[in-house]
């Protein structure tokens, strides 16, 4: 049987990690998906720095993505400071030097996405050059053509009434389209189109009766519930999640999801690697209806 993870909100546990110990300041959080989880493509942390935290200047031989929960972050990158508010989400690529920071004062919390799986045994495959220069934090705006490797999202992004061109922050094409399919919309937010090579990250929102039958890929996939509740099942088992729970599914673990209650439910959603062109998804009931129609052949 496949590998899965669930954790719910409750069983977070925050701690300082590992690898900033001595290069950190009210900076903690809980490494859901590792190594030790059984996880061999990716990496996921729900992540909090108090006010007046920071985190030091550090590079990874992974690729991260961040995405803001609550409050406000500033990230220091040699192209400059940005503050990311909630629903902002960043990629820092393979070798990309940065640092955080929180100047608000209010803790703020952050999903971190990593891949490939950082490895313990290598310090977390993370090292620290010198300090970038701290600037004044600029906010993060899509429209200018110039913005890379930052976007934004909110729930208002999930509905398909205000997909045109004039409520869009980004001019209406196929990169910033909504896919809307069986009472299910998916927002792509991290993928190569922003210059990611190793993971994707997208939202994902389940209309009332919205249902994904049985299936499984060749990949690592994260989900943290941000609004409302679903029922999964993973290999079997049935939990009900809610906001702020966590789950993942190895490659191979065969999951499913169902909305429950009268309003939607809402996720974010990283995996690793990046899905192939074809075949990213099997599900269960196209097989079973193979193997049917083989039995009646013979």
């Amino acid at each position: 049987m496949a590998a899965h993870i669930v954790k719910t909100r409750s069983e977070l546990h925050f701690s300082i990690p590992g690898e900033f110990a001595d290069r950190s300041s009210g900076y903690s959080g809980d490494l859901v998906v590792s190594e030790l989880g059984g996880a061999v493509q990716m990496g996921f942390r729900v992540a909090r720095l108090e006010h007046d935290g920071y985190v030091a200047t550090h590079v990874h031989s992974f690729e991260e993505s961040l995405f803001v929960i609550d409050g406000t972050l500033v990230v220091d990158t040699p192209d400059g400071s940005h503050e990311l508010v909630s629903g902002d989400y960043a990629l820092f690529p393979v070798g990309m030097t940065h640092a955080f920071r929180n100047l608000s004062g209010s803790p703020v919390e952050f999903a971190e996405m990593k891949a490939p799986l950082p490895r313990e045994r290598f310090g977390f495959d993370t090292q620290f050059p010198p300090p970038l220069r701290a600037a004044q934090a600029l906010a993060i705006d899509v429209r200018d053509p110039r913005n890379r490797y930052f976007g934004h999202i909110d729930p208002a992004s999930m509905d398909p009434k205000l997909q045109t061109q004039d409520k869009l922050a980004l001019s209406a094409s196929m990169r910033t389209a909504l896919l809307v399919y069986s009472g299910i919309s998916v927002k792509m937010m991290v993928d190569s189109d922003l210059g990611a090579d190793l993971s994707t990250m997208f939202m994902v929102q389940y209309e009332p009766g919205g249902f994904a039958g049985a299936h499984d890929h060749p990949l690592e996939e994260t989900y943290l519930i941000l609004e409302g509740q679903t029922e999964a099942v993973f290999d079997g088992s049935s939990y009900l999640l809610g906001p702020g729970d966590v789950a993942w599914a190895g490659v191979g673990c065969v999951h499913e999801f169902r909305q429950i209650g009268d309003g939607v439910v809402r996720w974010l959603e990283p995996q690793a690697p990046q899905p192939p062109p074809r075949h990213s998804y099997r599900f269960a009931r196209d097989w079973a209806y193979l193997e049917n129609a083989l039995a009646d052949e013979t």
